[in-house]
């Protein structure tokens, strides 16, 4: 149980299911290559869409994808995407299936010649940027970085991975430590060590 007195960041909401992942996971630098690809998945699902459904949905997302195999789903066509399709525990859109498909592959690409972890936490040289923001609206919404992350990508093959969204994949993985400065989790991110 997460107490909902803590200072936060100003987006959590009081849902218990929102506190754990902001408190435990969000920010936390992620160097598994499969983790940090999970996750950008479900960023490119949660476009359009709020994060909290998409954490309600995780489990499902995860039992549908073969609790995110790239080896497994590269292997995929269009039998797959159709029974997707008609999954009600995931988010059913075809661009978004068809791309996670596409997406493995290119995953295994990158994976085979370096480590998918590698080609993430070069950007940063292997450290998490650490903006130190007082305030929600200093937190941008993408930045040169996460635009140069994304054409990076969508070269590489990548589908729905926009600035924005590598951006929020960024936050959420580590990359950068858009705790508040207010926030309970902030010093306690920034001191953690990525390499």
């Amino acid at each position: 149980m997460h107490s909902t007195d803590l200072p936060r960041c100003s987006w959590v909401s009081a849902d218990p299911l929102y506190l754990a992942y902001h408190d435990t996971e969000w920010g936390v630098p992620e160097r598994d290559s499969q983790a940090l690809w999970e996750k950008l998945i479900l960023d490119g699902f949660q476009a359009g869409l709020s994060w909290l459904t998409i954490l309600k949905k995780r489990g499902n997302f995860r039992r549908a994808f073969c609790d995110f195999n790239p080896a497994v789903i590269a292997t995929w066509g269009e039998d797959e995407v159709a029974t997707l399709l008609t999954d009600a525990g995931i988010i059913r859109h075809r661009g978004k299936i068809e791309a996670v498909i596409g997406n493995a592959r290119a995953y295994l690409e990158i994976e085979a010649n370096g480590g998918f972890d590698q080609f993430l936490w070069n950007y940063v040289d292997g450290e998490a940027l650490q903006p130190r923001y007082a305030t929600h609206v200093e937190v941008p919404t993408q930045t040169a970085l996460s635009l140069q992350v994304s054409k990076d990508l969508k070269k590489a093959g990548f589908r729905f991975v926009g600035p924005t969204i590598v951006y929020a994949f960024m936050e959420a993985t580590g990359l950068v430590n858009d705790h508040l400065t207010s926030c309970h989790c902030h010093d306690r991110v920034a001191a953690l060590k990525t390499a």
